[in-house]
């Protein structure tokens, strides 16, 4: 590959979709919702974990809510994953929730570019 191909290569700008295994989001109580993102290999996650891809201030931009309802960012080794817990907007089944089981809260995720 020419020297310009590989630099055009190396700053094009990868999707969380090519590298993770699951991407997905669930209850934590009825007042917090936890995201789930596991990497397909020890590379990648140890990539996000070291270069802090994962900020509590681009997960409060991509869902747009305070960095302050970001409550944990956990980076957890034996399952290469990485675990974000936030507060629910609204809590678990009060009137106005429209996932009350936090299954369908991850796609804002998909717009993770590294």
């Amino acid at each position: 590959m020419p020297v310009n191909e590989k630099k055009r290569h190396k700053n094009r700008k990868r999707n969380i979709l090519q590298v993770a295994r699951v991407i997905r989001s669930k209850n934590s109580g009825p007042f917090e919702l936890t995201l789930d993102i596991m990497f397909k290999d020890r590379r990648h996650f140890e990539l996000f974990r070291e270069k802090k891809i994962i900020t509590a201030r681009k997960i409060a931009a991509l869902y747009r809510i305070s960095e302050t309802d970001i409550l944990k960012i956990v980076y957890f080794e034996p399952s290469q994953a990485v675990k974000i817990t936030m507060r629910r907007k609204i809590p678990s089944g009060a009137p106005g929730d429209t996932d009350t089981y936090g299954a369908q809260q991850h796609v804002p995720l998909f717009d993770i570019k590294f």
